[in-house]
């Protein structure tokens, strides 16, 4: 049996039929207060695009909560380099996009360059 994903008792169907607003009540206050603000013309603009039945959105509208409408859709969100592209889960609902396109590398240590001092040349056999 698979399981239904929910947020806050609600499922996706009920999350999409609801008004901005009243979805704006199921969220954390922070992301609460940004959508009763208001979207900003950019976020408008984002939002009218996946609405176009697009497949694959670009933008750099990190800030962007993910709401219910989204799901299922693919966003390459800009990390500052290149667009990472993410698909919307219904877990990813109240979470904002940047979250999911990470703007630092890990970082990879190799051996020790040509300019080292001999101590730290010291590279453990183990």
């Amino acid at each position: 049996m698979a399981r239904v994903f929910k947020y806050r008792g609600y499922t996706i169907e009920e999350l999409k039929k609801m008004s901005l607003e009243e979805f704006a009540k199921l969220l954390p206050s922070r992301e609460r207060r940004s959508l009763l603000r208001g979207l900003t013309e950019q976020q408008k603009i984002l939002l009218k695009k996946l609405r176009s039945g697009k497949e694959f959105v670009k933008t750099h509208v990190r800030d962007m909560i993910i709401l219910p409408e989204m799901v299922g859709k693919k966003i390459g969100v800009h990390n500052g380099k290149e667009f990472v592209p993410v698909e919307i889960k219904p877990e990813m609902i109240g979470h904002r996009l940047g979250e999911f396109a990470l703007t630092r590398k890990r970082v990879k240590h190799s051996s020790p360059g040509v300019g080292a001092t001999r101590s730290s040349k010291f590279v453990p056999l183990k």
